[in-house]
C-alpha cells in the first residue's frame, strides 16, 4: 500500500493555539515546526449527557512471562459484537502500569468526548502493563529489561487474546500503537520493528529506551509502503526532547514522511500526553488520499492555485451553484473552500455550529489572488457559513444561499455515508407548493409552503391529516424544504409504509397584528410575539388550509411541531389549544416547565391529558447549544412520566448540536408516530 499519513487534525477550530508540527514530505527540506491546533478547553473533562464507553480490567495468560497478566480494555459507546473494530494499544511510562493512562491521563474520558463530538473512529483501546515481569513489586528502574520483553508478550500473547475475545479487525491497518515516555520508546521500537502488525505508530515524549535512530527503521522502502502514520511528539521544555529530535532528524534526513509535533512550553507530564492522545486518536484508522500535505500555521491545509491536485478524491458540494468546483468535500469530510479576492488583506471563513462552531478560519492567499483553506473534518449535515473579507461578511459565490441567520446565507451539505433517509430516492414523490393568502390578523398577504403527499391529485376523494411544521429563529417557511428536506423524508417514509400520507404546512413564524409596529429581532426579521402568530395559525391558517386542501378537519388529524423557536411555538399553540391539535412535537426547543402549572395546567390531570394528546414528542441533540436543551427536555419528560402521563416520548440525536441534521433525525422519528389512532 502506498504510504499515506493522515494530516487532517479533526478538532474544534475555536482554539487555534500552541503546539508545533512538521509534516515532512518525501523530498522536502527540513522545516521549522509550525503551530498546530491545541486541544480545546474541557477536552479531558467528564461531560454529562453523553454516551460513555466501558472500561474493564482483564487477565490473560502470558506464555512469555509464565503468569497471568493484567490489561485494561476500553470499548467505545455502543460497542457491538456485530461490528468489527480497530485497536489502539496504549502504553504507559516507566513508573506506571495498566492504570496510568486512565488515572493520570483520563484516556477513557478523552475518548468519550471525541466520540460525542464525532471526531474519532470508534476503536477499542487496550492499556496493558508494559513491564513483562513476574515480580510486579520490583523497582521498575532496576527491571528495565522487562520493558523489552513486553514486545514478545504483546505479539505472542496479548494481541491474540484481544482478537479472540473482542470483535476486532485483525489486519495491520487496523492496529495502532502509541505510548508516553518509556511507552513512547516501546511504541517506536515495537511498531517500526513490526510493520506487518502495526500501521499507525506514535511516540509521545519518548524515553532513552528508544532504539538509536538509525536502528529504528531497517527497510525504508517497507516503511514507506506499510506505514499509515508515524507521529513523533515532545514538549520543548522536556529534558528528553533530544530523543524525539534525534528520531525526527533521522526521518527527515532519510526523507521518511512523518508528523513531528513540538509543543511550546510542553513538559514531561500528562498535560502534554493528554494533548497528544487527543490528536493521535483523531488521526488513526481513517482513509486519506495518497498525497502528503503540509499543514499551515493554523493547523489547516490550504492549497494554492486554481486546480484540484492530481489524486484528490474530493468532490464539489451538492449545494454548489451550477458547475462551480468549490467548495469541495473530501472523502474524510474535510472541506476545501476558496475565494478570489486579489486586493484583500485578510480573508476568513466564518462557520456555524457543526462547521467550525463559529470559527473564524484563516485562509491563505495564493500568488494568483485566490484564497483557500481546507478545514478539519466536518459533522455531516447542512451548515451555514460566510466569508469575511477585510471584516466585511459576504456569501460564497460558488455556493447556493439559504435563508438562515436572518438573511440569505451560504450553506453547504456534508454527506452522511451512514444514512440516506433524507435523500431523493426512486420512489413516488409528493409536491411542495407555494401559496399566498390574506391574513385578517396581520392585514397582510402571507406566504406558506405546503407539501402534498404522492398521489394527492390522482384521487380527488381522499382526505389527509395535516402536520403544521415550524422553522427556527432566523429562518423562514422554506427552511424545512430547502435545508431540512422534509419532502424527501416524507416521500421515503410513505413509500416504505412507515408513515401515514399527510399534508405538511410550513408558515413563516413571525407576525405582528394589523396596525402594530413590528419589533425587529436578531437578524433583522420582524416578530410580534407569540400571541400574534398564534392568532394567525388559529384564525387564518387552519381555516384556509381546511378550505383549500382535502384535509380531515378535526383535532385527531391535526398535529403541530417545530424546531428551536418553532418548537416553542408548537408547544405554546398546541398545548393551549387541545381542541385543535392531538399531537405536539418540540425539536431542540423544550424548556423547563412546571407540570402542575405550565401551559394553563394542561399536564395537571394526566388521565385527561392522555385522552386529548395522542403524542407529545420531545427531541434534542446532546452537545453544544443543545446540551442544556437536552437536559431540560429530559427533565420535562421524566417529570411527566412520573406524574402518570403516558403519551410522551423523548428521543435525542447523540453527538449532534443545534443543527439541521438533528432536526432531520427528529422528523424522521416523529412522522411515523403521527395519526396512528
Amino acid at each position: 500500500m502506498q504510504f499515506r499519513i493522515w494530516l487532517a487534525v479533526c478538532t474544534a477550530v475555536l482554539a487555534l493555539q500552541a503546539p508545533a508540527l512538521v509534516a515532512q514530505q518525501k523530498g522536502a527540506k527540513q522545516e521549522q515546526p509550525n503551530s498546530l491546533i491545541t486541544a480545546p478547553p474541557g477536552f479531558d473533562a467528564k461531560r454529562d449527557g453523553i454516551e460513555r464507553g466501558k472500561l474493564g480490567l482483564l487477565e490473560y495468560d502470558s506464555t512469555t512471562v509464565g503468569i497471568k497478566r493484567k490489561t485494561q480494555v476500553y470499548t467505545p459507546p455502543g460497542y457491538s459484537k456485530d461490528k468489527k473494530y480497530p485497536v489502539l494499544y496504549l502504553l504507559h511510562g516507566i513508573g506506571g502500569n495498566e492504570y496510568e493512562w486512565t488515572r493520570g491521563g483520563v484516556a477513557n474520558v478523552i475518548m468519550d468526548n471525541l466520540y460525542a463530538d464525532k471526531k474519532a473512529i470508534p476503536m477499542i483501546v487496550v492499556i496493558p502493563n508494559g513491564r513483562a515481569s513476574k515480580d510486579s513489586k520490583k523497582n521498575p528502574f532496576q527491571d528495565q529489561g522487562a520493558f523489552a520483553v513486553f514486545e514478545k508478550d504483546l505479539l505472542v500473547d496479548l494481541i491474540p487474546f484481544i482478537e479472540k475475545n473482542y470483535s476486532v479487525k485483525s489486519n495491520c491497518e487496523s492496529r495502532a500503537i502509541a505510548g508516553l515516555s518509556m511507552g513512547g520508546g516501546q511504541s517506536l521500537n515495537f511498531g517500526l520493528g513490526n510493520l506487518d502488525t502495526f500501521a499507525w505508530v506514535g511516540g509521545f515524549s519518548s524515553a532513552p529506551n528508544t532504539r538509536k535512530p538509525e536502528a529504528l527503521i531497517k527497510d525504508r522502502a517497507e516503511a514507506a509502503k506499510k506505514l499509515r502514520l508515524l507521529y513523533v511528539a515532545c514538549g520543548d521544555k522536556d529534558g528528553l526532547l533530544r530523543i524525539s529530535a534525534g528520531v525526527h532528524k533521522m526521518l527527515d534526513d532519510n526523507k521518511i514522511p512523518h508528523i513531528y509535533n513540538v509543543v511550546p512550553g510542553g513538559k514531561h507530564d500528562f498535560k502534554m500526553w493528554k494533548n497528544d492522545l487527543y490528536h493521535f486518536a483523531q488521526l488513526i484508522f481513517r482513509d486519506s488520499t495518497p498525497e502528503q500535505k503540509t499543514l499551515d500555521k493554523k493547523g489547516e491545509e490550504p492549497r494554492k492555485g486554481n486546480e484540484t491536485k492530481k489524486g484528490d478524491e474530493s468532490l464539489p458540494a451538492s449545494t454548489n451553484i451550477g458547475a462551480s468546483g468549490y467548495p469541495r468535500v473530501h472523502t474524510d469530510l474535510r472541506v476545501t473552500l476558496r475565494l478570489k479576492a486579489p486586493q484583500a488583506k485578510k480573508v476568513q471563513v466564518v462557520g456555524n455550529f457543526g462547521l467550525g462552531k463559529g470559527g473564524p478560519w484563516e485562509m491563505q492567499r495564493g500568488d494568483d489572488g485566490v484564497w483557500i483553506v481546507t478545514t478539519p473534518p466536518v459533522i455531516p449535515g447542512f451548515h451555514y457559513y460566510t466569508f469575511s473579507v477585510d471584516g466585511l461578511q459576504i456569501n460564497d459565490p460558488g455556493s447556493d444561499t439559504f435563508f438562515g441567520t436572518g438573511k440569505p446565507t451560504s450553506g453547504i451539505e456534508i454527506p452522511d455515508k451512514d444514512v440516506d433517509f433524507y435523500h431523493a430516492k426512486d420512489v413516488p414523490h409528493g409536491e411542495v407548493r407555494s401559496r399566498w393568502y390574506k391574513s385578517s390578523v396581520t392585514g397582510q398577504t402571507r406566504h406558506i409552503m405546503v407539501y402534498t403527499p404522492p398521489g394527492y391529485d390522482s384521487d380527488s376523494q381522499k382526505r389527509y391529516p395535516v402536520l403544521y411544521l415550524q422553522h427556527g429563529g432566523g429562518e423562514d417557511e422554506a427552511g424545512w424544504t430547502r435545508q431540512g428536506h422534509v419532502n424527501f423524508i416524507l416521500d421515503n417514509l410513505i413509500a416504505s409504509a412507515k408513515a401515514k400520507p399527510m399534508i405538511v404546512v410550513m408558515e413563516k413564524g413571525y407576525a405582528a397584528k394589523a396596525g402594530a409596529p413590528p419589533t425587529i429581532g436578531k437578524g433583522g426579521f420582524g416578530k410580534g410575539g407569540p400571541s400574534a402568530f398564534e392568532n394567525v395559525v388559529l384564525k387564518d391558517l387552519i381555516p384556509m388550509i381546511d378550505a383549500a386542501y382535502r384535509t380531515i378537519p378535526d383535532r385527531d388529524n391535526r398535529a403541530i411541531a417545530g424546531l428551536s423557536m418553532g418548537a416553542g411555538q408548537a408547544m405554546q399553540i398546541g398545548l393551549n389549544h387541545l381542541d385543535q391539535f392531538s399531537a405536539v412535537g418540540a425539536f431542540s426547543g423544550a424548556g423547563k416547565a412546571d407540570p402542575k402549572t405550565a401551559y394553563g395546567g394542561v399536564f395537571a390531570n394526566p388521565e385527561a391529558f392522555d385522552k386529548k394528546i395522542h403524542l407529545l414528542y420531545l427531541h434534542s441533540g446532546t452537545v453544544g447549544l443543545d446540551a442544556n436543551i437536552h437536559k431540560s427536555a429530559q427533565s420535562l419528560f421524566q417529570s411527566l412520566q412520573e406524574s402518570g402521563i403516558k403519551n410522551v416520548v423523548f428521543r435525542d440525536a447523540k453527538g449532534y448540536s443545534h443543527e439541521w441534521q438533528t432536526w432531520r433525525y427528529a422528523l424522521h422519528d416523529f412522522a411515523p408516530r403521527l395519526f396512528q389512532k
